[in-house]
């Protein structure tokens, strides 16, 4: 069939959820980047996709990335990946002219239009069915004399990156097409200070590693319920378990007790009997998923007045660990707790190296949260690979970590479901 050729398809409305098997073969690798909006909420995911690590790099057809991300989402389904919010996919030419998007429904599938795509009258007709159809359209990229100026008219996103602009030239897109015309969104966003300038320049949704970095004032104390939470991470840490003290330290947080009740009493943790108190739920969790749990309930406890994508994120990575650590020389070291603690200086605001004073973690895991040499360099490195979708650099990684591509994605989709389970996100 011809490129130009338009072929309308009518989405399959008997869809139903993945079995893990599936999981691990339709969607192979999968990365989100959060979109938030001005006051750090999440607002959606830009979703990448690759059916195996060497097709990123070796597929020379662009189009064929991105019927794989239809593949997957259609599979795995928008609301498990997404959660409600808005999934933001990249399309081209062939993907637009096609109305392959179309397999996906409207009501929070964002197209995004490559900055490869030609804005010629078979486009633009695209662009106008996907807009009446109820669509959102972004323009990924958008740069001062852009090309696809054309396709303004239907765009509801333009996103512009902060790296490959100036000031000035955001500036004047701002002023140009915001924000009666269009939302504006700033990508690249790397620091708080950039954050504050696009905001105060007039964007409207950010995406970047901004909001996992704290901004720390130097005279700032930390609050006492803060250091609750460390306190409990702290106590569960330690080789012999005092449930006493930790019975204690949960008891001074309320928010935290309900939490404990609301969770022990729910399916995701298969309890058969009713939890009426905290000195019930520790006398019958056992040593282990005490430690769990309890690390769990302080980083919810934490991440209340934060961004809920940190606190998915943390819970994501240090599950992640867990999965793989039976394939992983990791020593004493607890990946999970690794993967927690990886963002617990944005959660509090605090820097890590006052985290890491107050919870007696071993010396490779320390290390490596604060940047130095360690053997679990590798793992953690691995962790914001998978997160980021930086394809290259993980699969680089799975060599030197001797793991399977097929079970590192699958670890990961289960880290991912589970991290939305228990924060009910």
């Amino acid at each position: 069939m011809p490129i130009e050729t338009v072929v309308s398809l009518t989405p399959s409305r008997t869809l139903s959820q993945p079995t893990p098997a599936q999981v691990s073969v339709g969607l192979r690798f999968v990365a989100r980047q959060p979109i938030l909006t001005r006051e750090e909420k999440l607002f959606g995911y830009e979703l990448l996709f690759r059916d195996g690590v060497e097709n990123c790099f070796n597929a020379a057809d662009s189009s064929a990335a991105a019927r794989s991300t239809l593949d997957s989402s259609i599979l795995v389904g928008l609301e498990t990946l997404c959660a409600g919010a808005r999934a933001f996919l990249n399309c081209t030419r062939d993907i637009l002219l096609k109305d392959y998007i179309t397999l996906l429904p409207s009501n929070n599938t964002v197209v995004e239009v490559l900055e490869t795509v030609e804005a010629d009258d078979l486009v633009i007709a695209a662009c106008r069915r996907l807009k009446e159809a109820g669509y959102w359209i972004a323009l990924d990229d958008f740069a001062p004399d852009d090309p696809r100026e054309a396709l303004t008219e239907f765009a509801d996103v333009i996103k512009v990156d902060i790296r490959a602009t100036s000031p000035e030239q955001r500036a004047t897109l701002v002023k140009r097409y915001g924000p009666w015309r269009c939302r504006m969104l700033a990508e690249k966003v790397e620091t708080r200070q950039e954050f504050q300038e696009a905001k105060k320049m007039g964007f409207v949704y950010f995406q970047g590693y901004f909001f996992q970095r704290p901004e720390v004032l130097v005279s700032r104390e930390i609050p006492e319920n803060h250091f609750n939470y460390l306190r409990m991470l702290q106590a569960v840490s330690q080789p012999e378990l005092n449930t006493k003290l930790i019975e204690d330290l949960i008891k001074r947080e309320a928010s935290i007790c309900y939490r404990l009740l609301r969770y022990l009493n729910s399916p995701i943790f298969g309890m058969s009997n009713e939890i009426h108190s905290v000195r019930h739920a520790l006398s019958i969790l056992g040593e282990r998923e005490t430690r769990r749990w309890v690390r769990l309930v302080a980083t919810l406890g934490a991440g209340q007045q934060k961004p809920s994508e940190l606190v998915v994120t943390a819970l994501v990575r240090a599950r992640f660990g867990e999965l793989l650590s039976a394939d992983i020389d990791h020593g004493d070291s607890d990946l999970f707790l690794m993967g927690l603690l990886s963002l617990m200086d944005a959660i509090l605001e605090i820097p890590i190296q006052d985290v890491l004073a107050q919870v007696p973690v071993d010396h490779e895991t320390k290390t490596v949260l604060l940047g130095g040499a360690s053997k679990l360099r590798p793992v953690y490195q691995l962790m914001l690979a998978r997160e980021s979708g930086e394809w290259e650099s993980a699969s680089q990684l799975l060599q030197q970590l001797h793991l399977q591509e097929s079970e590192v994605a699958e670890a990961y989709w289960r880290a991912l479901r589970w991290a939305r389970e228990v924060t009910g996100a």
